[in-house]
């Protein structure tokens, strides 16, 4: 059965097609102003907080907190860096007593890295100064900007959990 179509009807879907990309690339720019604008609110945050460890080593602490003791190599692939390079940091973590080593149950050859009560407590610190800072500069919105951004907090921390998904499924790619 052959559809036969008018000039009017191509015309129509050739407009819609058009109106779909014009709705896709204005969509693409308020996308990329929202993810500049949380790139931009993540520096603040850096710059108005005391930080006596890097952010890859904050990174490192709040992921053995969150899933609990590690594989280095694990580690190294879930921050994005070299396993000499997360081996090094696991050291220093260590020697300042934000994380202990034991050795893994299932593999006594293996040894896990995991967050100590210290760490635990530096990373509570560390969120409640972030927090307050940005809680400083909220009560400077106008009302609806405040409504507008607590109608906002399901979807920010969605993007937080897929990105945690992103990084843990990463570490699984290597069979640790």
């Amino acid at each position: 059965m052959s559809t036969k179509w008018s000039r009017e009807a191509w015309w129509k879907v050739d407009t819609m097609d058009e109106t779909l990309i014009a709705r896709n690339v204005a969509q693409d720019e308020k996308l990329t102003r929202a993810a500049d604008a949380l790139t931009r609110l993540t520096a603040l945050a850096v710059r108005r907080t005391t930080r006596k460890i890097s952010l890859t080593a904050a990174s490192t602490l709040a992921t053995l907190e969150r899933s609990g003791p590690r594989r280095i190599t694990d580690l190294a692939v879930i921050e994005g860096i070299t396993q000499p390079s997360m081996t090094a940091l696991i050291s220093t973590l260590e020697r300042w007593g934000l994380v202990g080593r034991q050795a893994d149950s299932a593999d006594q050859r293996v040894v896990l890295a995991s967050l100590t009560e210290e760490g635990r407590r530096y990373l509570q610190a560390r969120r409640a100064e972030t927090a307050q800072a940005f809680v400083r500069l909220i009560e400077l919105l106008p009302l609806e900007e405040k409504a507008l951004l607590l109608a906002a907090v399901p979807a920010l921390d969605l993007l937080r959990t897929l990105d945690e998904r992103q990084r843990e499924g990463a570490s699984r790619i290597t069979g640790d």
